[in-house]
């Protein structure tokens, strides 16, 4: 049973499977696709309530769009400034542009250390900033006050990475493209489209308009575009799902919270973090029982001890909760 990479759990329902199969069997594999995605940037504006002063740049998932942020903006003595900790590929990105990188460590709870941003951004002027929103590995999301405070101290570009926004209680999104240094960037991953690999993100025309410069002509391929249409055809399937694995969640974070020594944290992702007396013994019965999830014990000081479950379908999610005394 995997849990370990905050997935949605759910298949594609078999009553939409042959329409998919004839969407994608028209698909004109001969051609390349459109660079800019055809009619997909406005089906998403409409689905997403993306406002019209935004201008929209697509990736290869939003991985794409990190390394295009990082490598339009590398320069000498150029700095990435993010949180930690956080999603891997901020740092990951910035040692293969050769942006100097700069982490700021979260408080205990996992929630910003503003006061610490702050002087930060005082004291590296960084090129950009990373802030996920919700924090992935750690399920919080910042307070909102923060961020913005973050926006307005920042000298360069902030991207907020809404990765887990369909499990979240606020967006940034209304501000995409009114702001001059805010990017929004979100995946259709977690909705339940990890495998087509599709990200998107939206801000100030002259900003996506330089990160366009550094895209692949043609990095999202006909067949991502077209079982992306299909998707939004069919959104409300997906957003059925997202509030089931919500209540799922609140589910897990319980379960986990009632067990002795075990502190479960907040989220607003489709994940539990949770902090155990022994983690690599509880990951390895876990594993034993058949049940994979994340172990980040060994990852940042503060992860010690830290295992992070995907919140699975409920007949999963009744198995790890039922597991998990014997595993600890």
């Amino acid at each position: 049973m995997k849990l370990d990479a905050m997935e949605n759990p759910f298949p594609l329902p078999e009553a939409l499977r042959a329409e998919l199969g004839q969407r994608l069997a028209a698909a004109a594999l001969n051609r390349y696709p459109d660079p800019h995605g055809g009619e997909l940037p406005q089906r998403l504006r409409a689905a997403f309530a993306i406002p019209d002063a935004a201008a929209l740049l697509l990736g290869n998932g939003s991985d794409e769009i990190i390394t295009l942020v990082c490598q339009a903006l590398a320069r000498p003595g150029a700095t990435l400034l993010a949180a930690e900790p956080s999603f891997v590929m901020y740092r990951m990105n910035a040692v293969f542009s050769r942006l100097n990188y700069v982490g700021v460590p979260l408080r205990p709870d996992f929630s910003l250390d503003t006061p610490a941003m702050l002087a930060a951004i005082d004291a590296h002027r960084p090129a950009v900033v990373f802030l996920a929103y919700p924090n992935n590995p750690t399920g919080p999301r910042f307070a909102r006050d923060e961020v913005k405070a973050v926006l307005d101290a920042a000298p360069g570009l902030v991207v907020v990475d809404e990765a887990y926004t369909a499990f979240a209680e606020d967006s940034f999104m209304d501000l995409a493209g009114t702001h001059p240094r805010l990017l929004v960037m979100r995946t259709l991953s977690k909705l339940g489209l990890a495998g087509i690999r599709l990200g998107y993100a939206a801000g100030p025309a002259d900003w996506i308009a330089e990160l366009d410069k550094v895209r692949p002509p043609y990095n999202v391929n006909v067949l991502t575009q077209a079982a992306a249409l299909f998707a939004l055809d069919h959104l409300a399937v997906f957003e059925a799902q997202a509030a089931v694995l919500r209540q799922e969640r609140a589910r897990l974070h319980a379960a986990l919270a009632a067990l002795p020594g075990v502190t479960a944290f907040a989220s607003e992702a489709n994940f539990v973090l949770a902090r155990l007396p022994d983690a690599p013994r509880a990951f390895a019965a876990l594993k034993a029982a058949g049940v994979l999830i994340k172990s980040l014990h060994g990852g940042h000081p503060l992860l010690n001890h830290c295992l992070r479950f995907t919140v699975g379908t409920p007949a999963e999610n009744d198995r790890v909760i039922a597991a998990l005394p014997d595993c600890l």
